[in-house]
């Protein structure tokens, strides 16, 4: 595998080089990464007896595979501005592969929280690919290609789930850990295979970048805006998508788990959101498409309050699709603006926006049960609309800004 095999896109100057198949292969790639994130979520009350975890530290798997990516959202997707990008992403994908592995083989409680970690920390080659992306296409077209990309990534979110459930139920919990070490090694592959290369232009040493996180956060006020919009949005998100399958196993629906894991596909509709979103963001429209998928993800909690009231699964699975549209929208709307910012510090910016994102989330996931247990589907609504609506009020300051340029 020499250099020549592999064609340099210039450092810093984006050129429109990236083909419709190398679209396409990195928004599998990076769905295929993140949903190693969630499989172990459904998974939960069968590998905890098997590997020796009580009912308490059960909850630590989750816990440290959202604490794993937090890390490496912090420490290793900044490498992005630093180091060529092929090597970054086929070295974290390394490390997935080794991570599942260990997971599926693991004899006890340690060794396979000890994975879960690793699993977490690893998985952030989703968040290279995606500004590695963004260096490879026209400013015209990033919205689009970051938008088709994206759609990738949150169909491997709301597939994860169900897939892992099924998986299970017919060849034991250990089987998807198994079976995605796989799918991860032929990717890895691929991607060290037809990936092109990136050099990012020479600039500040590794702790000197780290510690630049915090001034380019304070001192970028679109970056603070979008990842405030987005840290609510996925709040709401992992809100509704935690809690919603303890709603429907009740008294009132009564679903299995296999009817769960069916109800979790209709929401791979909202993937639809994101070429639309980009698409959209590249015509300098961002801030009425902002208002449109904040004020979208509040009439879809509205829906899914209205959907528990009338025992409706139809209004319940309207307002997940509705919900994951916005998001995504969301999401693309953000990466597509703050990645014209800087394009130097785009693998920084990526890390403290899907940080930010993924800590909201990490609140709506962790208060879902208790808002479920205290007040029912219907607190679970309340609260849920809650979080869009202090990001509307949020962007209601935007109406007193200079209009967002063009471009972001």
């Amino acid at each position: 595998m020499g250099e020549r095999a592999h064609p340099a896109v210039p450092a810093i100057t984006p050129a429109p080089t990236i083909t419709p198949a190398m679209m396409f292969l990195m928004a599998v790639a990076c769905g295929a990464i993140v949903a190693n994130l969630y499989y172990a979520q459904p998974l939960i009350a069968l590998i905890a007896p098997s590997v020796g975890l009580g009912t308490v530290a059960a909850s630590l798997v989750v816990t440290l595979t959202q604490i794993g990516y937090g890390v490496g959202l912090i420490l290793l997707v900044p490498l992005a501005d630093m180091v060529e990008n092929r090597r970054l992403v086929v070295l974290t994908l390394s490390g997935t592969v080794v991570a599942l592995a260990i997971a599926a083989a693991a004899p006890s409680a340690g060794i396979f929280l000890f994975a879960a970690l690793l699993i977490g920390l690893s998985s952030v080659a989703a968040q290279i690919l995606i500004p590695m992306a963004a260096h490879m296409c026209a400013d015209a077209v990033r919205g689009r290609v970051v938008g088709n990309i994206m759609s990738g990534l949150l169909l491997g979110i709301l597939l994860a789930r169900p897939v892992a459930s099924v998986v299970a139920e017919l060849l034991g919990w250990r089987a998807i850990f198994t079976l995605s070490a796989i799918l991860m090694a032929g990717l890895l592959a691929v991607l060290a295979w037809r990936l092109p290369q990136y050099r990012p232009a020479p600039g500040p040493r590794y702790g000197q970048v780290l510690r630049s996180l915090a001034t380019l956060f304070r001192h970028t006020p679109i970056l603070q805006r979008r990842a405030a919009y987005q840290a609510a949005l996925f709040a709401g998100f992992s809100l509704f998508w935690t809690a919603v399958p303890l709603e429907l196993a009740g008294d009132r629906f009564g679903y299995s788990q296999a009817g769960i894991a069916v109800f979790a596909l209709v929401g791979a509709a909202g993937a639809l959101a994101a070429p639309l979103a980009g698409r959209i963001a590249d015509r300098g429209w961002t801030r009425p498409a902002t208002f449109g998928a904040l004020a979208s993800v509040a009439v879809a909690f509205a829906m899914a309050w209205a959907g528990g009231v009338a025992g409706s699964v139809v209004l319940l699975g309207a307002a997940g699709v509705l919900l994951d549209f916005g998001v995504q929208a969301n999401m693309v709307l953000g990466q597509r603006a703050i990645y014209a910012l800087a394009p130097e510090a785009r693998g920084r910016m990526n890390g403290l926006y899907v940080a930010s994102a993924f800590a909201g989330g990490a609140v709506g996931s962790a208060i879902a049960s208790g808002t479920f247990s205290a007040g029912g589907w219907s607190l679970v609504s309340w609260v849920g609309l809650a979080f869009p609506a202090v990001a509307l009020l949020v962007y209601s300051t935007e109406l007193f800004r200079r209009p967002v340029p063009r471009r972001a």
